[in-house]
C-alpha cells in the first residue's frame, strides 16, 4: 500500500510540475504578411487595447520614443529594397519605433530588431531610415492597436498604424518593375550554367538518366569563356558522372582538371576528394 501511495504521489507531483496555467495575454501577439507587387512584407507586433484610458499624450507620451505596440518591439521585414519618402531602405528585418506627436509622428527603422520594448541604449548608427508622417484624426474609436498594409498597387502600399482616434499612413514603394524585368530577361535568355549544373546534379544523385546528366554538365561547362578556368565543382561532377558511366579513363582526366582548379582556388575539400577518386579509379 505504501508503494502505491508513493507512486501516485510521484505521478501527481510530475503532473503539477509540467502543468501550465493558460490565460489570455493582455496584448495578444499578431503577425501580418502581405505581398506587395513581388515583395513580401511581414509585420510582427503585440496589440494592446484602450480599455478606457487616454492613449496619446498620456499612456503614450508625446515626443518620446515608443515601441509602437506592447511587449517586445514591433518588427517589419521586407524581402526587397523599398523606397520610403524618396529614401532607400535595404531589404531585411527592422524594429519599428515611433515618436508620436499631436500633428506628426517620426518613424524609425532600427536594425537591432531583438529588444524588449525600447533599447536600453539607443544607437543612432542603427537607424537605417527615419521619416515623418502626418497624424490623422479619426472619427471613430480603434479600441485595439492595429497595424495594416493597405492601399495596394503593383508598385506601392501604405503601412497604416491606428489606435484610439489617431492613425498614420506611411507609403512605401517596391521594385516590382525592376524585379519583373529581370525575371523576364533571365527567362527569355534561356537556361544558365547553374540551371544545367543543377539538372546534371539531380540526375546523378537521383540515379536518373546518367547520359542526360553528362549532357547537362557539358552544357554547364560550355558557358566557360576562352581563357577562363572551368569551375572545379562542375568538373568534379562531370568526373563522377563519367565514372558512373564506366568511363574511368575520362573520369580520371576530368578529375585531374578539377584537382588543378581546386588547388588554384585553395579548396582543400575538393583537392582531397579529387585525389582520392583518382587513386580509386586508377586501381580498376
Amino acid at each position: 500500500m505504501r508503494k502505491i501511495i508513493i507512486v501516485v504521489t510521484m505521478i501527481i507531483a510530475n503532473y503539477v510540475l509540467h502543468a501550465q496555467v493558460k490565460t489570455p495575454m493582455p496584448s495578444p501577439r499578431a503577425t501580418i504578411s502581405q505581398t506587395v507587387g513581388l515583395t513580401d512584407v511581414t509585420v510582427e507586433y503585440s496589440r494592446p487595447s484602450v480599455k478606457g484610458r487616454t492613449v496619446f499624450g498620456d499612456l503614450v507620451p508625446f515626443g518620446k520614443l515608443w515601441r509602437t505596440g506592447a511587449n517586445s518591439n514591433t518588427t517589419i521585414t521586407f524581402s526587397d529594397d523599398v523606397i520610403i519618402n524618396g529614401n532607400s531602405l535595404k531589404k531585411g528585418k527592422y524594429a519599428l519605433y515611433t515618436t508620436p506627436k499631436a500633428e506628426m509622428w517620426e518613424v524609425k527603422f532600427y536594425t537591432d530588431s531583438d529588444n524588449w520594448g525600447n533599447p536600453e541604449v539607443w544607437d543612432e548608427k542603427k537607424v537605417a531610415l527615419r521619416t515623418n508622417v502626418d497624424a490623422i484624426n479619426l472619427n471613430s474609436m480603434v479600441e485595439t492597436f492595429t497595424i495594416g498594409i493597405n492601399n495596394l498597387t503593383n508598385d506601392s502600399a501604405t503601412l497604416d498604424i491606428a489606435w484610439e482616434k489617431t492613425m498614420i499612413s506611411l507609403k512605401f514603394e517596391v521594385p516590382t518593375q525592376k524585379t519583373a524585368m529581370e525575371s523576364i530577361t533571365k527567362t527569355l535568355a534561356g537556361p544558365t550554367a547553374s540551371d544545367y549544373f543543377g539538372a546534371a546534379q539531380y540526375y546523378y544523385q537521383s540515379n536518373g538518366d546518367i547520359n542526360k546528366a553528362l549532357e547537362y554538365v557539358n552544357s554547364a561547362l560550355g558557358f566557360v569563356k576562352v581563357g577562363e578556368d572551368a569551375p572545379y565543382w562542375q568538373l568534379r561532377m562531370k568526373s563522377l558522372i563519367q565514372a558512373k558511366l564506366g568511363d574511368k579513363k575520362g573520369a580520371i582526366e576530368t578529375a585531374k582538371l578539377s584537382l588543378a582548379a581546386a588547388e588554384k582556388a585553395k579548396n582543400d575539400d575538393y583537392v582531397k576528394m579529387n585525389s582520392d577518386s583518382i587513386k580509386d579509379w586508377s586501381k580498376k
